[in-house]
């Protein structure tokens, strides 16, 4: 799968809000750092090491931004990397790294926020 595929996947995906569909992109062996978890999970790590964890955190993201869009700006592929450059939720600019395994799942997501 190129890159741009698989962003296009993981958009449309968090777009329709389909929380399996989204979980489907990330590996049973992740971690996941958002500043958004700090807010969401009340954790200050703002680190998920655990997949089922990382799926309770997406559900609640999901109910409290109930209009959720995310458009997408760019694509950056790397070695076994894509970074995803998006506007998310409230207008804020964000940038994701997301490290691959050899299947195409997500193993690590460094997310990172501007807010406009």
């Amino acid at each position: 799968m190129t890159a741009a595929q698989f962003a296009k996947e993981w958009l449309a995906a968090w777009n329709s809000h389909d929380l399996d569909a989204i979980m489907h992109h990330y590996a049973e062996s992740i971690i996941f750092y958002s500043p958004f978890i700090r807010r969401v999970n009340n954790d200050p790590s703002g680190c998920i090491s655990d997949k089922a964890v990382l799926r309770a955190y997406f559900e609640r993201a999901l109910k409290g931004y109930p209009d959720l869009h995310f458009e997408l700006f760019q694509v950056l592929e790397g070695v076994g990397s894509v970074v995803l450059y998006y506007k998310s939720v409230n207008n804020n600019l964000a940038a994701e790294l997301m490290v691959l395994n050899e299947k195409g799942k997500v193993t690590e997501v460094r997310a990172h926020y501007f807010q406009a």
